[in-house]
């Protein structure tokens, strides 16, 4: 803790002046309550434990905050809260003033509200509850909250605690200290498997009586209790003031942990002396950045925008510095501070890169808190939360925050340890890693998402690469290097995009637009442009800068109607590019790696004046733990890291005549932009000037990390019509390419089909590489031994594994690609009387009796899925012929809605026109069973000669209220008709 109260001092010295603006008071809490922003308004300081705010919805997705702007009634104030995640958790420790008889029931002891009664700023929130006219008010430090009501009533004030609230319980307790003290413990079950908050709630007054409930059941004898389902009231004499203050002080740890806690920062009762504290901390943290506007909005966006970078990650320690480590142990920090909530795959875009500029001792934290829970875990962390791995999300994107760090000069940490956690993470067993290390691609059949598994996992290996060769490991730089090349085996380099593959060749039927499983919460448009390592490989293998550029016209250009499943994620559409989900977040930059940067400048003006707003619904998508702010602020100062782990930042466009970033290091970056108003945004000149260099024109569209931390002053020349600046064809960095070193050639394309065929088929095989040879076999044995050269077309008749390989001019070989063809010996058809889903085809109407049967992960495809219809399907035999037995097989996946059948019908005939019954069944899983499963219903029966048989499965119907989907209409997933 000294060594942290030393680092303060120092970097908040260089700007001392600054420091005494009122950034504060431009802060808007309520920006992102409204829409999907899932943010929340309450008390907070920077990164602190506590987030002290009401909770107004407590299920559904927009309540992932707990709080929704549209909202009227407050259930309670809780102290932790997730700022714009999409998955729910937190909410712990609910109090709640009441006046009258007290009750467990929050619709009871909740209020409604009015927003004309409630207010909101950095550190502060209050509101008056109309049921009981109590008034209240909230401030915060890193680890109490502090909480003031104001009652109209003397008597019968009570404060209602609840431990059950929101989350599942797996354990909790309450003691009764004395009149003024409680403690206790929760430990809860949701997003994070294994949460444990300890706390110690005083109260300025003595409790005259107290109320203990165990499943809703009221006991007042009780002094210490231990269960699943407690909730206490505390009541008060409140004469004459009619106020009560209340400090709740939680911890990881321990009770003593949280007594230490409220010992250490609230020793008083004087609310407006920590309220003023806490404000004084924002108005530090927001003084790192200075920005200078006559338009209050502007300001108020901004400084929104960067409050809510500032408010994840959160401290996860005790004062003493004790932790809840990975392994569910108590460790002790040395030398750092323990942080949680990292949702990486969004805050690795920008949200870590801006801290590497304006946060730099809070990152060097960051990536040591990755490398203890890598020791304690044996994996970085992916998405963690409360100590808890909640593996949410794709790739292993601690890798870029650490590797980014490093590169920008935060290196005091142990790279040796960081280069083995880096490795063990990018070969663990799982979400398709052994496919994609074995064959260079993941496959759909490997695994769900593939493409976008793939694409990441290239990314965050080209980042295990540079790290290898910042600390001279040249093996790994190598083998890494080639992985991050993997990319190009998702690439059609005939038309650019980003294709699934399956079988050896690409997914058939293909449509850019459509969101489907292929793809981590986008579709093909949004991640064909995810090749942020290798930009200058890319422009090789498709073409050029100037496929490149009508690429990204075409993007921008394109209908914004997605096809496919509904995807809440994808917002903020112009064309396909989604600026409410982080796939896109790049790509309007990119434009500076073609002719037209002026592209870029007025798609990042368009987003930044039209996307994000002083308004509840001010944010076009989920906040995600400040990364959504994290682009609008580096996108303001006129710059974005598209390639993090690479010292390099490419020019947009600044919003503002002035910016000051001031850095920890004593010097100042400024950008000035002279002439800029709402229509002179295009960059006509660019000069910059450091104590390195002299004044001198920026002719390419990238300036680097030293500039900043050098203390540059960047002037740009604004205009209204596009110019020409940064367009040479030479602007491209050459650290953006692949080391010629290890290339990569690219795995042929085996293009057959599916795996079942029937009489024979043709399958013809090409390479993604000019002047490559392709050879292949049949027999499944390395295609490379008996060396058969690809010529022309092969035919097949029988039962095969094809394998093939692409070999460069200088002896470089591709990865094998496989395709396995299986020959299918009977006759059936399928008629289908209703359509299925589009994207749940199963392989189309044959795939039903094609002998590949799906298995319990439905998003690698296979199964036939139904919505609003039910299943009904002939199966002609070919031929008349006895049968006795039929297998259907039918998937249940009740939390993906998919859900068995209500009713299945069975019907036969000789002619195809008249169909006698042969099978009914009924009640074959409750839908409340929620463990996925397959099940094979195999009704049997005495032989009988047929020719067609008829499967009719009716819908379950509505999902229930319990479901998260209530009132949506169910799916029947079935695969695999059986006629025996």
């Amino acid at each position: 803790m000294i060594r942290k109260g030393i680092g303060l001092i120092i970097f908040l010295s260089p700007f001392i002046t600054f420091a005494q603006q009122n950034y504060q008071q431009y802060v808007n809490p309520f920006i992102g309550t409204g829409g999907h922003g899932h943010t929340y308004p309450g008390a907070t300081v920077p990164h602190g434990m506590v987030q002290l705010s009401p909770d107004t919805r407590l299920t559904g997705w927009d309540g992932c905050g707990g709080y929704h702007y549209s909202d009227s009634f407050i259930y309670g104030f809780t102290h932790t809260h997730l700022s714009g995640t999409g998955v729910s958790d937190f909410g712990d420790i609910l109090l709640m003033p009441m006046n009258g008889k007290p009750s467990p029931d929050n619709k009871v002891y909740g209020s409604k509200f009015s927003h004309s009664k409630e207010s909101a700023s950095a550190g502060y929130y209050s509101v008056s509850l109309l049921d009981d006219n109590i008034n209240t008010e909230f401030t915060a430090t890193e680890r109490v909250g502090f909480h003031h009501y104001t009652f109209t009533e003397e008597n019968n004030c009570n404060v209602i605690l609840d431990l059950k609230h929101r989350d599942e319980v797996i354990g909790s307790s309450l003691r009764i200290e004395d009149s003024v003290t409680v403690s206790g413990m929760r430990r809860s079950k949701s997003w994070a498997t294994d949460q444990y908050v300890f706390f110690v709630i005083k109260f300025s007054r003595p409790f005259t009586k107290t109320g203990i409930w165990e499943a809703d059941s009221l006991s007042q004898q009780k002094q210490n209790i231990f269960g699943k389902d407690i909730k206490a009231s505390f009541q008060f004499d409140l004469s004459p003031a009619k106020e009560i203050y209340v400090k709740v002080a939680i911890s990881p740890v321990s009770v003593e942990g949280a007594r230490r806690n409220l010992i250490e920062e609230i020793s008083g009762w004087n609310f407006d002396e920590i309220k003023n504290i806490a404000q004084k901390k924002w108005r530090t943290e927001l003084s790192k950045i200075e920005v200078h506007s006559n338009d209050t909005n502007k300001l108020k966006i901004f400084y929104t925008a960067l409050y809510h970078t500032a408010i994840v990650p959160n401290i996860n320690m005790d004062v003493d510095g004790q932790y809840r480590g990975r392994d569910n142990n108590i460790h002790k920090a040395q030398g750092f501070t323990y942080y949680s909530v990292f949702s990486l795959w969004d805050t690795y875009r920008a949200a870590h890169p801006l801290y590497s500029i304006i946060d730099r001792q809070r990152s060097l934290d960051y990536i040591k808190t990755f490398l203890v829970q890598y020791q304690q875990g044996g994996r970085l962390p992916v998405w963690e939360l409360a100590s808890c791995e909640t593996d949410c999300m794709i790739g292993y994107h601690s890798i870029p925050v650490i590797v980014d760090g490093y590169a920008k000069g935060i290196k005091q940490f142990d790279t040796k340890l960081a280069l083995e956690a880096m490795k063990k993470s990018a070969t663990w067993n799982h979400l398709g890693l052994p496919a994609y290390i074995k064959n260079g691609v993941i496959e759909v059949d490997d695994e769900s998402e593939s493409v976008s598994k793939t694409l990441e996992y290239s990314y965050d290996d080209w980042c295990i690469s540079k790290f290898a060769q910042y600390i001279g490991k040249e093996p790994d730089q190598v083998d890494y290097g080639k992985r991050a090349q993997y990319y190009k085996n998702t690439i059609d380099a005939m038309d650019g995009f980003a294709k699934p593959r399956k079988n050896g060749g690409w997914v058939h039927p293909f449509d850019p637009r459509e969101v489907n499983n292929n793809f981590t919460e986008a579709n093909s448009w949004q991640y064909s442009f995810y090749f942020p390592q290798d930009i200058n490989g890319y422009l090789k293998l498709t073409g050029g800068r100037k496929k490149l550029e009508k690429k990204l016209d075409d993007l921008f250009l394109a209908s914004s109607q997605t096809t496919g499943r509904e995807q809440s994620d994808i917002t903020g559409l112009i064309g396909q590019y989604a600026h409410g989900n982080e796939p896109s977040h790049h790509i309007i930059y990119l434009y500076n790696y073609t002719s037209k940067p002026y592209r870029t400048q007025e798609l990042v003006h368009k987003v930044m004046t039209k996307m994000y707003t002083n308004a509840p619904d001010g944010l076009i998508g989920n906040e995600d733990c400040g990364q959504m702010s994290a682009w609008y602020i580096l996108s303001a100062l006129g710059f974005y890291p598209v390639t993090p782990g690479s010292n390099q930042y490419v020019i947009g466009t600044p919003l503002f005549t002035f910016s000051r970033v001031n850095l920890e290091n004593g010097k100042s970056f400024i950008i000035k932009a002279k002439d800029l108003n709402d229509s002179n945004y295009y960059i006509h000149e660019a000069t910059i000037t450091s104590g390195l260099i002299n004044k001198k024109k920026i002719h390419i569209g990238f300036i680097d990390h030293k500039d900043i931390t050098n203390g540059a002053v960047i002037d740009f020349i604004m205009g209204d019509n596009p110019s020409a600046i940064f367009s040479d064809i030479a602007s491209v960095p050459p650290v953006m390419d692949s080391r010629n070193d290890h290339s990569i050639v690219p795995n042929p394309v085996i293009n057959g089909g599916g795996v079942p065929f029937r009489k024979s088929k043709e399958v013809s095989i090409s390479s993604q590489q000019n002047h490559t040879s392709i050879y292949y076999s049949i027999d499944g044995t390395d295609p490379i031994i008996k060396k058969i050269r690809y010529a022309k077309p092969v035919f097949i008749d029988r039962s095969v594994t094809l394998k093939a390989i692409a070999v460069d001019k200088h002896g470089t070989k591709s990865m094998v690609s496989t395709a396995v063809y299986k020959k299918i010996s009977n006759d059936f058809s399928v008629k289908l009387i209703n359509a299925y889903e589009d994207q749940y085809d199963g392989g189309g109407a044959q795939g039903l009796v094609d002998g590949i049967i799906g298995t319990i992960d439905w998003r690698k495809g296979n199964w036939q899925g139904y919505q609003k219809n039910d299943m009904d399907v002939i199966v002609d035999l070919g031929q008349k012929q006895k049968i006795s037995k039929i297998v259907i097989g039918f998937l249940q996946d009740t939390r993906a809605w998919i859900v068995l059948p209500k009713e299945v019908i069975l019907e036969s005939s000789i002619d195809g026109q008249t169909f006698q019954p042969l099978y009914n069944g009924k009640e074959f899983l409750p839908i409340e069973n929620l463990e996925p499963q397959i099940m094979r219903i195999e009704p049997s029966f005495p032989p009988i000669t047929v020719r067609y048989v008829r499967i009719k499965a009716v819908q379950f119907g509505k999902l229930p209220e319990w479901h998260e989907g209530a009132g949506g209409d169910t799916h029947i997933f079935t695969d695999e008709i059986e006629i025996k």
